[in-house]
């Protein structure tokens, strides 16, 4: 039997690669990000008599397959699902693996390998792909036999998805694709391992301890992040802050866990995060982590953080209670299943003036940094894009962001109203990211708007990808925030490099020529009075659209809290 003949009713005896395709389908697979060649040839071959029931995105880079999983699993909150070859095809697969693992985002990657005998002999396009991305995932495997398709697909989807999600790599020699099953096919999908058991329910102890730091708090004060996305706990953490009245501030890729404008929110956390946030943990008695992990662009100095509070971390991931804050009352387990448990120990609060105090801080960075940014003076601003974007598109937008001076820029001010709205390479810091993402987001929330804001060095990293968006015709929208620099890098060797400029500066392309040259409408803004016509234009769209705004070349973003400083010792200029 070859991979094309017509499978029989009853008992069916697959080859490696059908068997793959059945078990796609069998954990709910629609979607597949991926790029064939030579040593994943058979599992394509196979795909062609499954096209009906799997839907294959042809991307233009194997990066591209990654990044496009990630945005359409944070959307769908389905596994992403990429498929490409072996060697340069896995080794490209590589970025977006080790983005998915910090950030948290299920993917199953299928790579192909070279037949088993060939294994360790260099052959053509031969990689030790498990021993590149062992460190990278959650887990990896190399299959050799057709007959273990199944068991190996279960496991896959099981890791990826269960407890702290991540990543997982499936390296898939030819001969197993070609190869016959020796049984008849059968597909069980896995509930439990015993050697992996994820802890989503928290011990009773454990929250009861928490409850009683809460409850006896003078300033208490939560931190969420993306865990709270992720577990779907947005319900149950807005409970938890209204019947506590506790203040909330969030990660960057916790934003959209909670509506910008809701009272108990005080704003955004971390290096480039809102004036107030910041300062006022070093002045709240009892910090409750909902979902996050303490990294470096919150903390800041560690040794300096919040050593007058005593600490509640909620939080799947064992290994990371006491790894960089010493926890008073950790409570592992899932987010959603955590609050649910501790929402009736807890008191009704009322932490009005507390809450009030953070309003202070507003004021001053409202004068000293907002009214700055869109006061409509001098060249156009990014803050002034962003601003208008969000008012026509009411804060419902999904926002998908690359990395540097305009992920910030979007990240504080975009009013964000709606969960799952600020997709972002949070841990990684991946350039290049949204072209990608911003398609796969589409693809997994079809009918929401989806808006990527690009710097013009990130633009040119994946800028392959808009033959993907074009070849779909899905109404991505892709904004490109042209500064003509590096601006990030640029911005930190102005304030701490005494401007020495070091291969910053960038010669663009014609943007908008390059995107219609894809098939993709666009133009370009380089006018304040033109701006709100220019959004229009973009939004009004039933196709992919490109704008490019042209911006202030050296405008900074601010607040921030420089590398290695407390967060107390936040700059607002």
């Amino acid at each position: 039997m070859t991979t094309t003949d017509v499978i029989p009713e009853g008992p069916r005896i697959l080859s490696g690669a059908q068997a793959l395709m059945e078990s796609l389908i069998a954990e709910g697979t629609e979607v597949i990000f991926g790029y064939p060649g030579g040593a994943i040839m058979p599992t394509y071959d196979a795909l062609f008599d499954y096209m009906d029931r799997l839907d294959h995105i042809l991307v233009r880079h194997e990066q591209g397959a990654g990044h496009a999983a990630q945005g359409y699993a944070r959307t769908s909150g389905k596994t992403g699902v990429c498929l490409v070859t072996s060697g340069p095809g896995g080794t490209n697969l590589v970025t977006p693996i080790a983005d998915a693992i910090i950030d948290c985002t299920p993917l199953v990657c299928i790579i192909g390998q070279v037949k088993s005998t060939l294994l360790g002999t260099d052959a053509f396009q031969e990689t030790d792909i498990i021993g590149v991305t062992t460190p990278v995932c959650k887990w990896n495997y190399q299959i050799t036999d057709p007959n273990e398709v199944p068991e190996v697909m279960a496991k896959a989807f099981y890791i990826a998805t269960s407890g702290k999600p991540g990543p997982v790599v499936i390296d898939f020699t030819r001969d197993a694709q070609v190869g016959q099953m020796a049984k008849p096919y059968e597909y069980k999908k896995i509930e439990g391992l015993s050697s992996y058991k994820p802890r989503t329910v928290p011990k009773n102890e454990h929250v009861e301890k928490a409850a009683q730091l809460i409850n006896n708090a003078k300033k208490p004060y939560i931190l969420f992040g993306h865990g709270v996305l992720i577990s779907g706990a947005m319900e149950e953490l807005k409970a938890f802050a209204e019947k506590t009245d506790i203040p909330c501030a969030s990660t960057l890729l916790g934003l959209s866990a909670m509506p910008i404008d809701h009272p108990n929110y005080v704003g955004w956390l971390g290096m480039h995060g809102n004036y107030g946030p910041n300062v006022m943990t070093d002045q709240a008695d009892v910090i409750i982590a909902i979902g996050m992990r303490f990294d470096d662009r919150v903390t800041g100095d560690a040794s300096k953080y919040i050593r007058q509070a005593k600490v509640v971390h909620i939080e799947i991931d064992p290994s990371e209670i006491d790894k960089i804050i010493k926890t008073e009352a950790p409570v592992v387990g899932d987010v959603k299943e955590a609050l649910k448990k501790l929402l009736p120990l807890v008191k009704v609060g009322n932490h009005s003036a507390w809450r009030n105090e953070f309003k202070k801080f507003d004021v001053i960075e409202n004068q000293k940094v907002t009214q700055r940014e869109l006061k409509g003076e001098g060249e156009l601003k990014m803050a002034e894009v962003v601003n208008m974007l969000s008012q026509k598109t009411n804060g419902e937008a999904c926002i998908v962001a690359d990395v540097g001076q305009h992920q910030m820029i979007a990240a504080r001010y975009y009013q964000f109203k709606n969960p799952h709205s600020y997709i972002a390479s949070g841990g990684l810091g991946t350039m290049g990211f949204a072209i990608p993402a911003a398609f796969g987001a589409k693809k997994g929330a079809p009918d929401r708007e989806v808006v990527a804001f690009i710097g013009d060095g990130c633009f040119q990293m994946t800028i392959q990808e808009l033959g993907t968006i074009a070849q779909s015709g899905l109404a991505v929208k892709l904004i490109i925030l042209n500064n003509n620099y590096l601006g990030m890098v640029r911005q930190w060797q102005q304030l701490f490099f005494d401007k020495r400029y070091s291969f910053v500066e960038l010669k663009n392309p014609d943007f908008v020529t390059i995107a219609k040259g894809f098939g993709i409408a666009g133009h370009t803004c380089s006018d304040r009075d033109n701006l709100s016509d220019s959004l229009d234009t973009l939004l009004k769209s039933d196709k992919p659209y490109l704008l490019e705004v042209i911006v202030e070349k050296e405008e900074n973003v601010f607040p921030m809290v420089p590398a290695g400083a407390s967060v107390a010792d936040i700059r607002l200029d």
